[in-house]
């Protein structure tokens, strides 16, 4: 198992998501399954586990504890976060806090994030009412959370201006990174700017919800001839290897031959070679349905709505792949008169394009995708439900 360094403490790479763990028709975990993994992870060397209050509808923390009770408690790192993108107006964060700490049977968490930071969340979290961050700090220094950090979910100037508004509050910030999303949701800057705010970086979807874990004919094809035998799974994770600012990569591991297909690629580093990297972004840019914006910006300068459009391609793009509620929860952040249903279709950024890119038609397709397509506030409806049953204010 490779092990990381961080303030003094040898983390395991691979960290086990607890998000994932499969569920029977009516929504009930199979522990034995849970008891079984988590124990051969443990037996394997894997000591990193992240678990979060809304997961599979607040099961996730139950049944982490369940398989862990019997293990000491200095023999592995747990992971817990924050829901304030779930809150259904201000609760007791303390109260919310503490109720985690019980589900997961321990006394403090070893790492814990503000759960999904984007450009419609930050204002929830950063809110005077919500009260959300000093609440947090406050148990960070009565001893109930060793490191805080916070997971993301929005775009590059978010991040970079978030981090310097909160300059050392944070110590590690989880992102969604995998050689996919390097360019299409430029988790590549996002790297660079935790990294360059000396934090480590920890890695959500490093197969994208399972994608690149199992590709097309032709492309697993490709891969096997540059290396027979291995997983689709295992050229994701090692893309990840090559990049020494990653302390934990988290998989959702809910089948046994995952796990160990995951235990020998983690056996020890094996980044990938140049031939390998140059093959996995081929693949990549196969993979993306969107538009070839490269962020110039020079649609910007004339445009008389004064639209972010390279911001709104990133998220056109996003939902043309993956179709994924986290482009409607970026929207969701902008003021009305900055969403696509402002574009007049004039044509002057169609016309300023160097890509040859028919903007007003793709933002229009965008608006469309947006009113119509997944949302976070239907996702959210029956989490917020849950956290008002739960502190007794339903």
């Amino acid at each position: 198992m490779i092990y990381n360094e961080f303030q003094g403490m040898n983390l395991s790479r691979l960290g086990f998501g607890c998000m994932r763990f499969k569920t029977d028709e009516s929504g009930q975990i199979d522990q034995a399954k849970v008891n079984a993994l988590l124990h051969r992870a443990i037996d394997a060397g894997i000591n990193y586990f992240d678990t979060a209050y809304p997961y599979l509808e607040g099961k996730s923390e139950l049944a982490v504890a369940e398989a862990l009770k019997d293990v000491p408690r200095d023999s592995y790192y747990l992971a817990d976060k924050f829901p304030g993108h779930s809150l259904p107006g201000p609760v007791d964060n303390i109260a919310l806090f503490n109720l985690s700490l019980k589900k997961c049977a321990t006394d403090y968490f070893d790492f814990y994030l503000l759960h999904n930071i984007t450009e419609w969340s930050v204002k929830i979290y950063e809110s005077e009412e919500y009260h959300i961050i000093p609440d947090i700090l406050k148990m960070k220094e009565e001893g109930k959370i060793r490191h805080l950090g916070f997971s993301f979910h929005g775009g590059p100037d978010l991040l970079e201006e978030f981090l310097n508004r909160h300059e050392g509050v944070f110590e590690f910030v989880q992102i969604q990174c995998n050689y996919l999303d390097w360019t299409l949701q430029d988790a590549k800057r996002k790297y660079d700017i935790i990294t360059g705010h000396g934090l480590g970086v920890w890695v959500m979807e490093p197969c994208r919800g399972g994608k690149l874990a199992v590709l097309s004919e032709e492309n697993h094809s490709r891969l096997n001839a540059l290396r027979p035998g291995s997983s689709d799974a295992s050229f994701a994770f090692r893309f990840l290897h090559g990049l020494p600012g990653i302390k934990v990569i988290l998989s959702g591991m809910n089948e046994m031959d995952q796990l160990e297909d995951n235990l020998r690629t983690f056996d020890h580093a094996d980044p990938l070679t140049e031939t390998e990297r140059d093959t996995l972004f081929e693949i990549a840019e196969g993979l993306k349905r969107g538009v070839p914006c490269t962020g110039c910006r020079y649609c910007c300068a004339g445009c008389p709505m004064g639209l972010d459009i390279p911001y709104l391609l990133q998220c056109y793009n996003d939902f043309k792949y993956s179709m994924s509620f986290t482009s409607s929860m970026r929207l969701d952040g902008l003021d009305p008169d900055k969403r696509p249903e402002a574009c007049i279709g004039c044509g002057q950024c169609a016309h300023a394009c160097p890509q040859g890119i028919d903007v007003p038609a793709a933002l229009a397709e965008l608006d469309h995708l947006y009113k119509t397509g997944p949302t976070w506030a239907d996702m959210a409806a029956g989490r917020k439900k849950s956290i008002l049953k739960d502190l007794n204010m339903d």
